[in-house]
């Protein structure tokens, strides 16, 4: 098995790393456009292969589309951070020509591979790419619902003094600070709704501090998180070239479900080897219905800057 992953930076070479660790396919390419960037970073990462034991072949390439030729799943991870000065309309445009052009060149020589968008706005950029790739729905996969339910199993964790791995707790919406939706009252420590073992203030205190979670590591480190983002990948590509069937949170592109429709949001699915197979419904409450449907009113905003920029 091959899997591509499209962009050397902190976050595509950590979900590389962790590809190559768990020995998920036989070669993983590294792409970038900065020349000897991608080769770099894979020669630095297979010289660990003999102190880690794994035999994955890691390949970094610049530009050169035809070395990810017949890849399994193919990550999106390119594109610019919003600068100091650019508007949201600047960046959805900048960066859905990015993706846009990777999604087909990567299709030229992968037609039937899987997709796994990380590019942020990531709920637009999913939404662009299942409307221009011309691939079926269920092989357009967004990534910021797995990062999103790790980090509000992280804040449950250190609240109940637990180990997140015994932790059931999903997010929904969209891959926003303001648009995603921690579902408190469905989260559970092995069974036991959490709402059970917390006090509201100790709950309420979980939900913000994971809407913020980007946000608060930005602003201690300086830049955007890469070692969850790029694990959080890794796992649904685990789950798709394993057929493990787990259940992830993932932006996906809705047709009616959760009431919603022409849209990619965030909500819970089960990824195998044919990419998502099915939406799990939650039965959201009335509140957490009206809570998604302005996640997607903010999102379906975002997303008009492509029909108006003509990208879609």
């Amino acid at each position: 098995m091959r899997v591509t992953v499209v962009g050397a930076g902190a976050v595509g070479a950590t979900c590389a790393d962790n590809i190559a660790r768990k020995e998920l396919a036989e070669e993983v390419v590294l792409l970038d456009i900065k020349e000897g960037f991608a080769e770099g970073k894979s020669i630095d990462m297979m010289q660990t292969a003999a102190l880690l034991g794994f035999d994955t072949k890691i390949i970094g390439v610049t530009n050169d589309y035809a070395r990810t030729a017949d890849s399994d799943v193919v990550v999106i991870t390119s594109g610019l951070p919003r600068k100091p000065g650019m508007t949201r309309e600047e960046l959805i445009g900048t960066n859905a020509g990015i993706v846009k052009s990777v999604t087909e060149n990567i299709l030229k020589y992968s037609p039937n591979t899987i997709i796994i968008v990380v590019s942020n706005p990531m709920d637009t950029m999913n939404y662009l790419t299942f409307k221009t790739s011309g691939l079926p729905k269920e092989r357009i996969i967004g990534m910021g619902g797995a990062l999103d339910s790790a980090r509000f199993k992280y804040y449950l964790s250190q609240e109940l003094q637990c180990s997140p791995a015994d932790l059931n707790a999903v997010v929904i919406g969209g891959h926003g600070d303001t648009t995603m939706i921690p579902l408190i009252q469905h989260a559970t420590w092995n069974s036991i709704p959490v709402t059970q073992l917390l006090s509201q203030e100790q709950q309420d205190r979980v939900v913000s501090s994971t809407m913020v979670g980007g946000a608060t590591l930005t602003k201690l480190i300086g830049t955007s998180a890469w070692y969850a983002p790029g694990a959080g990948t890794a796992a649904m590509v685990e789950s798709i070239l394993r057929d493990e069937k787990k259940l992830i949170s993932c932006g996906v592109a809705l047709d009616g479900e959760y009431g919603q429709k022409d849209i990619s949001l965030v909500v819970p699915v089960i990824l195998g080897k044919n990419g998502w197979e099915k939406i799990i419904d939650f039965k959201l409450s009335d509140d957490e219905q009206a809570a998604f449907n302005k996640s997607a009113d903010a999102v379906r905003g975002m997303n008009n800057v492509l029909a108006e920029s003509k990208l879609i």
